[in-house]
């Protein structure tokens, strides 16, 4: 485990694989931390740099008081890269993960290698949907809408056959400090991404489950549709984390369009 300060607030971060190699970072979703990526990282970790990071108020970083914005993502992400002296970066990112890797590519166009965007959109969901997501958790905690959320995340065929680890993945959510998890509703709320999405001109994959229950597929593939010379893909059996439920599909999509962009 690392930790460094970074744009004020202390985030936790690993790094693994090739020390000269050109660099790889993974960007968590809503509710999870750098674990999730533990069965992707060893098909990269031969030929790249790659950092995994726990974004504020997820896992081991700091939470700090709610809301957080995109940019303030964006920003922790960034100023992280300069704490480790990365100039550069292919970049990976889920659901809101995945907004932080968008918004970066317009931002910071000049670091920014290739982007896959994993389960996620330029816009997700409505002001309704989130102020009522804030509200429950700010209320009750993560606790009373974790099995709705876990739902949404796996696949039926997941949950029946892999109790174990849904349970595992159950704690990490329900575990997330509830004004971190409030924070990045807030900002994931406030975020439509779709009129910048057209300047995105680095190589763009977008990958959807297709029993993804947050953002399904047709909404991932409508931000493929606004970002220029973007791809689809789509991973059959998969929800909203396939990171998990498929990694060995996932991972296969990531390099090849990492190949696809020069950099294999």
């Amino acid at each position: 485990m690392a930790f460094a300060r970074v744009n004020g607030i202390v985030l936790h971060y690993q790094v693994l694989g090739s020390s000269d190699g050109p660099a790889l970072v993974f960007i968590n979703s809503l509710g999870t931390d750098l674990r999730i990526w533990q069965e992707v990282a060893p098909a990269f970790t031969e030929r790249f740099r790659v950092i995994f990071y726990d974004k504020r108020g997820h896992g081991l970083s700091d939470a700090p008081a709610a809301p957080y914005s995109i940019d303030d993502h964006t920003d922790d992400l960034l100023s992280l890269l300069d704490h480790l002296g990365t100039e550069k970066t292919s970049l990976v990112g889920l659901s809101v993960g995945g907004m932080i890797a968008q918004r970066m590519a317009v931002r910071a166009p000049e670091r920014v290698q290739s982007i896959t965007l994993c389960c996620t959109a330029a816009k997700i969901g409505t002001a309704e949907l989130w102020a009522d997501r804030i509200g429950a958790v700010e209320t009750g905690g993560i606790e009373p809408i974790a099995d709705v959320v876990l739902q949404r995340w796996f696949t039926p065929l997941f949950r029946e056959t892999r109790a174990d680890e849904l349970a595992g993945w159950r704690n990490m959510l329900v575990r997330t400090p509830t004004h971190g998890y409030a924070g990045t509703c807030a900002a994931i709320r406030d975020a439509d991404l779709r009129p910048d999405a057209s300047r995105i001109a680095m190589p763009t994959l977008c990958v959807a489950g297709d029993q993804d229950g947050s953002t399904p597929a047709d909404v991932v593939k409508g931000t493929a549709d606004i970002i220029p010379g973007a791809r689809f893909a789509l991973i059959a059996g998969a929800g909203h984390i396939p990171c998990v439920e498929k990694p060995t599909e996932l991972s296969g999509l990531i390099k090849q369009h990492l190949k696809e962009a020069g950099l294999v």
